[in-house]
């Protein structure tokens, strides 16, 4: 009898675990989305408009955060579109905000750590700076990538 009972649940196991794998791939695609107009931002602020690279990332970020917003709560999980709007963009926001203090320790650590190596490598300066800033943007993105995921997974969109 226990045999049976624990072969019956494992369907429900396997259907859930695919499930969040399905979500996770949805909230990766959304999150390489996010990266697209981080990076183009984070380019264009520095190139067209001087900023510095530590003020550009914070502004590509915060762009992307508002646009992963949207589209996880339309399209990763539609079902979340029943709670109220304001109250889940806050935790995704909070969730955000300390994604963007790591996002910056590990940009900033990482391009000041490459960037010599960049620019001897490539026997260029502004080469070697723009390979750096955008490499350790990369590596930034891929690590909040999973502490995104698993804190909005666990709060935002809690029991979805």
């Amino acid at each position: 009898m226990e045999t049976h009972l624990s072969q019956a649940k494992l369907p429900i196991m396997g259907s859930s675990r695919r499930k969040e794998t399905q979500r996770f791939v949805k909230f990766s695609i959304v999150g390489a989305l996010g990266a697209v107009t981080d990076f183009t931002i984070l380019n264009l602020l520095i190139v067209f408009a001087g900023f510095s690279s530590s003020i550009a990332n914070s502004f590509g970020f915060c762009a992307a955060v508002l646009q992963n917003f949207l589209l996880n709560r339309w399209w990763t999980y539609p079902e979340s579109r029943i709670q109220n709007t304001r109250r889940q963009m806050a935790k995704f926001a909070l969730v955000s905000v300390v994604g963007l203090g790591i996002n910056k320790i590990v940009f900033e650590y990482f391009d000041e750590l490459l960037r010599p190596f960049w620019v001897d490598w490539l026997t260029s300066a502004d080469l070697g700076f723009t390979v750096s800033y955008n490499s350790a943007k990369l590596f930034a993105i891929g690590v909040v990538l999973f502490w995104n995921f698993a804190a909005n997974r666990l709060w935002t969109f809690k029991g979805l």
